[in-house]
């Protein structure tokens, strides 16, 4: 939330360069509240725990969201019994009408195919086209971000000989940017892929902005101010024990898999995961969710506009 100071006030202009969200007593005087609007197109199998995740950091904030589930309007899901499907989530088909201060689309264990073979590809194409003229923000999170930067610059995914899979360290590329305050210098982002999106490609797009990343596992937080946008390709949603979730899947089912580096204390998978990324995972989204606040128009209609 804003601190509310007079705009000849030296410290107005000092917080305001530092990143600090300063508004003007005349500014907060006229300004509406409403409740935010967030949807979030959940595309991945275990539905529930990703609303869990989600619902946990957007509501962790003084604002009131109403938060909507939505899901591709073809693709039948296979892991959540239909009941809480038909109870809690709209297809994309009815809600294409309304308007949105937020958009999540979350990741999706698609990724080792091309976009073009998903097979609801043709539908995600006309929702992240129809997210310029009825969505305020829009957040893509790991394969959501790879599908959307995709989509609007031509960026490619590429596979990977192993699969990134643990706790790397990030740099704070932007300290000013509004959606890092409070942000380190460096933090540690779970990350969990088979493919990577490339720094060089990402450079040779004209206006977009990588805010974190990685020397192991490269780009990891990509601001696209064009199309009011943000892409993660990492999972600072994550609980604690979603990385331990995997390994233990891919175990049992006899996968290769590495044990995921810089999670367990001394790497060792028989003691309990250390969670170091928590803190910056509410600030990321809270800070998402007050820019939203900040910028979006009351009359909801005009988003878009």
């Amino acid at each position: 939330m804003p601190i509310t100071l007079p705009e000849n006030l030296p410290a107005f202009d000092v917080l305001s360069n530092e990143g600090v969200m300063v508004m003007s007593d005349t500014d907060a005087a006229r300004q509406d509240i409403r409740p935010l609007h967030i949807g979030l197109l959940n595309l991945m199998p275990k539905k529930i725990q990703t609303e869990n995740q989600f619902a946990r950091l957007i509501g962790a904030t003084p604002l009131q969201i109403e938060l909507s589930l939505i899901r591709m309007s073809e693709h039948q899901a296979r892991n959540t019994a239909p009941a809480h499907m038909e109870e809690f989530y709209r297809p994309f088909q009815e809600v294409v009408d309304q308007k949105f201060d937020g958009l999540i689309i979350t990741g999706a264990p698609i990724e080792h195919l091309p976009f073009e073979e998903v097979t609801y590809w043709d539908e995600l194409r006309q929702v992240m086209d129809w997210t310029r003229t009825n969505v305020h923000s829009t957040f893509g999170v790991c394969w959501g971000g790879m599908a959307l930067i995709h989509h609007f610059h031509g960026v490619g995914k590429h596979m990977l000989d192993a699969k990134a899979f643990g706790c790397f360290r990030h740099r704070n590329l932007a300290p000013s940017s509004p959606y890092l305050r409070g942000f380190s210098d460096d933090l540690v982002v779970p990350v969990s892929r088979w493919t990577e999106m490339r720094q060089q490609e990402i450079d040779a797009r004209p206006g977009l902005t990588t805010l974190l990343g990685s020397d192991e596992v490269g780009p990891c937080l990509v601001e696209d101010p064009a199309n009011r946008a943000l892409y993660i390709f990492n999972h600072l949603e994550y609980d604690s024990g979603t990385l331990k979730e995997e390994y233990d899947r891919d175990v049992a089912e006899g996968r290769a898999i590495n044990v995921p580096c810089n999670y367990y204390p001394d790497d060792d998978p028989s003691m309990a995961p250390q969670n170091r990324w928590r803190s910056h995972a509410h600030l990321l989204y809270g800070n998402w969710i007050n820019q939203i606040y900040q910028s979006t128009p009351f009359d909801r209609n005009a988003i878009g506009s």
